[in-house]
C-alpha cells in the first residue's frame, strides 16, 4: 500500500482535528474536558499521520484504536459526561477513531507483509 492513501487513517486524522477544534471552541474554561479533548485529539492526529507515512506499522492502528477508546471514555473520566456538547463530541470522535483504527488493521497487515517479503520470509 502506498503512503498517504489509506482512507481510515485520514478519517482518524479528521476526527482528531474535530476533537481539537471542539475542545478549543466549545469548552473554554472547562478545565479537564478541554485538556482531555485537545491532548487526545492531538495524539489522534499524530498517530494518524504517522500511520499514513508508514502504512506497514500495524502497531499504529492499535494505538489509534486505543486513543479513540480513551477519547470515548474521557467524558466519564474527566467528569464532563453531563455537558452534552463536549461529551457527544468525545463519544463520536472517539468511536470514529477507534473504528477507523480497527478497520485499518487488515490493510496494515497486508502492507507489513508486502514490505517484509511475504509470509514465508525468514526473520533473523
Amino acid at each position: 500500500m502506498k503512503k498517504w492513501t489509506r482512507w481510515q487513517d485520514w478519517v482518524a486524522v479528521a476526527a482528531g482535528l474535530v476533537a481539537v477544534v471542539a475542545g478549543i471552541m466549545m469548552t473554554p474554561g472547562m478545565g479537564m474536558s478541554m485538556t482531555m479533548m485537545i491532548v487526545l485529539g492531538v495524539l489522534m492526529i499524530a498517530a494518524g499521520v504517522w500511520s499514513l507515512a508508514a502504512p506497514g506499522l500495524v502497531s499504529m492502528e492499535w494505538i489509534l484504536a486505543a486513543i479513540g477508546a480513551l477519547l470515548f471514555i474521557s467524558p466519564w473520566i474527566g467528569s464532563y459526561a453531563g455537558d452534552a456538547g463536549p461529551a457527544w463530541t468525545s463519544w463520536i470522535c472517539g468511536a470514529v477513531c477507534a473504528a477507523a483504527g480497527l478497520w485499518a488493521l487488515v490493510p496494515a497487515e497486508k502492507a507489513h507483509r508486502a514490505s517484509h517479503g511475504g509470509p514465508t520470509a525468514a526473520h533473523a
